[in-house]
């Protein structure tokens, strides 16, 4: 029976070998076709990969389909093709596990549709590293993706949210593209009550790597004094637990 390998890639610009187990990249080393969000940067991870645990066919053998936003719904079946043909298939994020804030998750649910075998492999999720460094409620806990760029609409999702953390005690787990990651701290530290936890998660897992919680009014006093953050253009990941 074929099986849909879920495969994990580093946060960032870093060793395979300081972040990955061995079995993930044997596991890859061995497979000749992958989905990938962007058929480039697998490539690049491949020939990671390559350096620890050779592959078992040249580079330029291999097949890299993409499965991105833009990829329409109609196309998802035929992704499928090589596992109906009796091969192996992995499936490749741009950064951390596939199908978690990644656009896999349809082809897992496809693949699951027609009886074929899903497993997932040890990885970095930045998510749940930051969860774990920010010491904000690991029992309850959601993820909310991007939040609205509409400065209005988000004030309000923010203040929706932050009733929701009180009410049930649960932390509120959001991401940014990187070079807005101040006008979404700026927009939570507004429209938070100033003594709601707040915890910044930047670059997870590489030597830059920053975690830093507070209370909302310590932030705006830090903000006050020039002490931003470096999180400017860099992966991060925000959370906040109202107490």
């Amino acid at each position: 029976m074929t099986t849909l390998y879920l495969i994990p890639t580093s946060l960032g610009p870093t060793e395979l070998v300081s972040i990955l187990p061995a079995e993930v990249c044997a596991v890859t080393a061995s497979l000749h076709h992958f989905v990938a969000e962007n058929a480039k940067t697998a490539r690049a991870f491949l020939k990671q990969v390559n350096v620890s645990h050779p592959l078992s066919i040249a580079l330029q053998e291999i097949q890299i389909t993409e499965l991105n936003i833009n990829t329409p719904a109609a196309e998802l079946s035929a992704l499928l093709d090589p596992l109906r043909a009796g091969f192996n298939v992995g499936v490749l994020s741009e950064a951390g596990v596939p199908a978690v804030a990644d656009p896999g998750a349809s082809l897992v649910r496809l693949a699951h549709a027609e009886g074929i075998t899903v497993k997932p492999l040890v990885g970095p999720s930045s998510i749940l590293l930051a969860l774990m460094a920010s010491g904000l409620n690991g029992q309850s806990f959601a993820f909310h993706g991007y939040l609205p760029t509409d400065a209005s609409m988000r004030s309000k999702r923010i203040k929706l949210l932050e009733q929701r953390s009180q009410q049930e005690n649960q932390t509120q787990i959001f991401i940014e593209t990187p070079y807005r990651n101040q006008a979404l701290l700026e927009a939570m530290l507004s429209n938070c009550n100033g003594q709601t936890l707040v915890c910044v998660a930047t670059d997870l897992t590489l030597a830059s790597e920053s975690i830093k919680t507070q209370t909302a009014d310590a932030w705006k006093r830090d903000i006050a004094k020039g002490r931003l953050p470096d999180f400017h253009k860099k992966p991060t990941v925000f959370l906040f637990l109202a107490e």
